[in-house]
């Protein structure tokens, strides 16, 4: 329950007094649980992960395998702004995330990839999915005069002088993709490469909807 409210509040605005609050309950109450903020800071950051299903394997293709699993990271850290801080510091289990990876390597393995390979592989789409959230979070906050980016990026090359920013005004004339179109996109790259590389046969995998 503690867990729950938690994740309920954001980790952005947790405090054991909001937890208390919401659960109708003394911070001492709490104290019988968690040892403090850090320790629901930690049980709040695994129920974040937790709140977005994981891939299940159905005997997709090992690009599709990789494809869920990009998606899934993408929108665990997405959902939680503070999240990605908590992983970083080391709140998710470890044992959590070396539970996936063997369901992971081990599609990968059926698949024909050698152990360190499918690692590098599952490494690589992993990094791609969490740097689209580092950027989109940039592009929040980098945009909060302006309400969303595209305009934020418009007005700061339109008053650029004339003769400077050449390649950047050609890019802000151009139609921006969608968050998720971009992400889709990147991911099709990665999983190519990871093809090319490994001389893996590629086939086209379907995208799951934003979340």
């Amino acid at each position: 329950m503690i867990a729950e409210a938690a994740h309920e509040i954001g980790l952005d605005g947790l405090t054991l007094r909001a937890v208390a609050d919401r659960l109708g309950v003394s911070i001492a109450a709490l104290y019988h649980h968690v040892s403090g903020k850090e320790d629901l800071l930690r049980l709040a950051a695994e129920e974040s992960t937790r709140a977005v299903p994981l891939p299940v394997d159905e005997g997709q293709h090992w690009a599709q395998w990789l494809c869920d699993w990009a998606h899934y990271n993408h929108d665990v850290f997405a959902a939680q702004p503070g999240l990605l801080e908590q992983y970083m510091g080391g709140a998710v289990a470890l044992q959590d995330v070396v539970r996936n990876l063997d369901r992971i390597l081990d599609v990968l393995a059926r698949e024909g990839f050698e152990v360190r390979d499918a690692n590098a592989a599952y490494s690589l789409v992993s990094s791609c999915a969490i740097g689209a959230v580092v950027g989109e979070h940039w592009e929040a906050a980098a945009a909060h005069q302006d309400g969303e980016f595209a305009t934020a990026f418009r007005r700061v090359v339109a008053a650029a002088p004339r003769g400077e920013l050449s390649r950047v005004r050609q890019l802000a004339k151009s139609k921006r993709p969608s968050r998720r179109d971009s992400l889709d996109r990147r991911i099709d790259i990665v999983l190519k490469g990871i093809a090319a590389e490994y001389g893996l046969t590629w086939q086209p995998v379907t995208h799951p909807p934003a979340r």
